[in-house]
This record gives C-alpha cells, structure tokens and sequence, in this order.
C-alpha cells in the first residue's frame, strides 16, 4: 500500500513539472510575442539583428508555416477546433507517456497553446522571426513554432533513435 502511495505521489510530482514546463513555454512566447509586436510597431519597419536574422511581424492566418491561410471564417475556426482537439489529445498522450515523453509533449503543447491563445486574441499568430541567406528567406515563425519543433524533434528523436530494440 505504501509503494502505490508513494508511486501515485511520484505520477503527480512529474504531471506537476510537465505543467510547469507547459506554463513556461507559454510565459515564454506571450513574453517575445508581446515584446516584439511592441518594439515593431514602435519603430515601424522590420528591425536588423544579423546580416541573416532580421526581426519582421507577419500576422499568420493559416497553420505552419501560413500553410491553409485564410480569411474565410468558417474555415478559420475550424482549423482552430482541430488544433485545440490536437492539444486535448496531446495531454492524453503526456499523461499516459513515460518522463521524456512527458517532457518532450510538454514543450509541444506549450507551443500549441501560445499559438492557439493568438488565434483566439489576434485572429492570427504573430511570426517574426527571419531566417535568410541573403535573400532567400525561411518561414518567418515565432517561439512558440521553436517549442514544437523542439518538441518533434525530441519525439523523433527518442523514438528512432532510443526506442528499446526487442
């Protein structure tokens, strides 16, 4: 009795954590998000860092990438729908998921849920992150894009690569 006690306290320490890790990367991306629509509209013009990384605010209307973008209501809001039954799915699957995997679904849906807060607020996710090599430029994303990249990465990671062979 006492090992299922103390196994069921250990379950809700970790389902702790992971929900740190949820609130984090969602304070995270608020934070740059807010910050930089702010330091762009003030400046009004894309702001230089590097000779390969500007920082410019494009209004995302679509899914990855601006993939699907639309002004179409309807379909706007599906696409919405979908991606909070995504969310709901990817706790299931944290909640059933060993540490890592807890961990690395954490990060995904903190990125998820940034991106699905903005397009409920906005109407769209804020992109500002440019990528070029001279003028050939990457998708502009945001942070929270890098939280679920991370979080892909890390699943693809652990399951081709760590994945116990039988």
């Amino acid at each position: 009795m006492f090992k299922m006690f103390r196994d069921k306290i250990k379950l809700q320490k970790i389902d702790l954590y992971s929900f740190i890790i949820i609130l984090i990367t969602f304070g995270i991306d608020r934070l740059s998000k807010t910050y930089v629509i702010k330091l762009i509209q003030s400046q009004e013009r894309e702001i230089f860092v590097y000779d390969f990384l500007n920082l410019t605010l494009n209004w995302n209307t679509g899914i990855a990438f601006g993939i699907l973008s639309s002004n179409a209501n309807l379909f706007y809001h599906l696409i919405s729908a979908l991606i909070l039954l995504i969310i709901i799915y990817l706790i299931y699957l944290m909640v059933i998921s060993d540490n890592s995997g807890k961990v690395i679904i954490s990060l995904i849906i903190g990125g998820a849920v940034g991106n699905l807060y903005d397009r409920l607020t906005y109407f769209a996710v804020p992109d500002f992150i440019d990528f070029h090599i001279e003028n050939y430029h990457w998708f502009t994303f945001n942070i929270a894009d890098v939280f679920i990249s991370l979080g892909i990465f890390g699943m693809v990671v652990k399951e081709f690569i760590f994945k116990k062979k039988i």
